[in-house]
């Protein structure tokens, strides 16, 4: 016990400015993970690795024995045997501040936009504190997103956690940057995590466009960035969104995605001899979604809130996937993209009836969830005849309740779609909803 209490002084009391530091070497490379000996440093601090480029950094994922097991943040080029690794004390940190609205970082926060340096007066570390679940302030108030589906169906609340359920190619991304714009929100953070280097560019650009990224701040960690680099991306996108709240703002979090994250925790956990568990995950997945996603959410009664969309990608459009089915479980409520719906050009392809709001019923009156009821009923009605009424089969009159789904399908339709420029206030969302609500009751016909 002296022994490590010894070990542990004598880390924090290195310096990399001067030769005080223990250098370890490297004895082997698998992959992406890096084996080193002679050093010591605990897991979750920094190492500088020498190479014939210069120095990277990698991270301590592990250990066993006295060999560490090492993730470097960026691609390996030039390692050679017996490379010096240098254990660094102290990492500086992720600057936090006003100065960072516009501007696009990386994964550990250094800027990708070409706009210079970020010179902020606080730094912030990866590390979170926990904040006690009784301090959280309880959801009460109602979030506009700008998107009419969302502020009248699935009513979003303040400091709540929402999933973003859809396969590939369906309008995640737009669906995005539509609440981006469209939102109510201080500051918007948004992490681009695993995403096609050329997409990134793109929703910079096109999808959020200079009114949204004025008060926005983007975090990308593409599809090439090492998994510790997607991995750190989603940490300093929460990190960061803290930082805001605990400023008294009202936080908008969109994370793309949460399965980037879990996938880049998988390939760590099984470079460094994690037995794989559920489909190949391992165990350390399923801590750590939960882990990332609590730190999401309102905070004490002096703070601000973190309203949070955690994008899912659902492998084959199966929504009973391992990383789905774990992220449904932990988050306040799902909103899910329909791929049949894409298809028919169905923007956004939200589909109402497999979607919820766990906290809708605390944000909204007793009147908007009749009617939002109302309107769900009919939409899942025709969805379960849909076959019948298709091919002709469905003789009018049989059931008065299909007739005025029916009736209402095409102003259905229009009330759920919404270009990608146009944005919708929850005022106007609901009046809206309340006059589609009265001509399903008129049997489909206008007042």
């Amino acid at each position: 016990m002296l022994d490590l209490k010894a070990r542990l002084q004598s880390y924090q009391a290195q310096d990399l400015t001067t030769n005080a530091v223990a250098a370890g070497k490297l004895t082997r490379v698998v992959g992406l993970t890096l084996e080193a000996i002679g050093c010591t440093a605990p897991v979750g601090s920094l190492c500088q690795v020498e190479t014939m480029d210069g120095l990277i950094e990698a991270e301590v994922v592990g250990f066993a024995n006295d060999k560490l097991y090492l993730m470097p943040s960026e691609q390996l080029s030039g390692v050679l045997p017996g490379a010096k690794v240098l254990p660094m004390s102290q990492h500086q940190g992720i600057p936090v501040g006003m100065e960072l609205l516009g501007r696009v970082i990386d994964g550990v926060g250094n800027p990708l936009d070409g706009l210079g340096d970020i010179l902020t007066k606080d730094k912030a570390q990866f590390a979170a504190t926990r904040l006690n679940p009784l301090a959280r302030k309880p959801i009460k108030q109602p979030m506009d997103v700008g998107v009419r589906s969302i502020n009248a169906m699935i009513t979003v609340g303040q400091g709540q956690r929402m999933g973003l359920f859809a396969g590939s190619g369906v309008g995640k991304s737009v669906l995005l940057g539509m609440m981006t714009r469209g939102s109510s929100a201080d500051v918007v953070v948004v992490g681009l995590i695993g995403e096609r280097g050329r997409e990134v560019k793109e929703f910079i650009d096109e999808i959020l466009g200079q009114e949204g990224r004025a008060r926005s701040v983007v975090i990308a960690a593409p599809a090439d960035a090492s998994p510790l680099m997607r991995l750190k991306g989603c940490e300093t996108a929460l990190t960061v969104a803290e930082y805001f709240r605990d400023q008294g703002l009202n936080v908008l979090l969109l994370m793309d995605s949460l399965t980037r994250f879990a996938q880049a925790q998988r390939e760590i956990a099984l470079a460094i001899g994690e037995p794989p568990a559920t489909k190949g995950y391992p165990p350390s997945v399923f801590a750590k979604l939960p882990a990332l996603v609590e730190r999401a959410g309102n905070g004490s009664e002096n703070q601000g809130s973190i309203t949070a969309f955690f994008t899912v990608l659902t492998e084959g459009d199966d929504l009973q996937d391992p990383i789905a089915d774990a992220s449904r479980a932990i988050l306040d409520g799902h909103i899910v993209l329909s791929r049949d719906l894409a298809d028919s050009g169905h923007f956004p392809a939200i589909d109402v009836g497999k979607s919820i709001s766990r906290v809708m019923p605390s944000v909204t009156s007793d009147e908007h969830q009749m009617l939002a009821r109302a309107i769900k009923q009919a939409y899942s009605l025709y969805q379960e005849n849909k076959d019948l009424i298709t091919i002709g089969a469905y003789a009018r009159g049989s059931d008065p309740r299909i007739d005025q789904a029916i009736n209402i399908k095409p102003r259905l339709d229009h009330f759920l779609q919404q270009s990608m420029k146009e944005s919708v206030s929850y005022e106007n969302s609901l009046s809206q909803l309340a006059g589609l609500a009265q001509e399903f009751v008129n049997g489909g016909q206008p007042r």
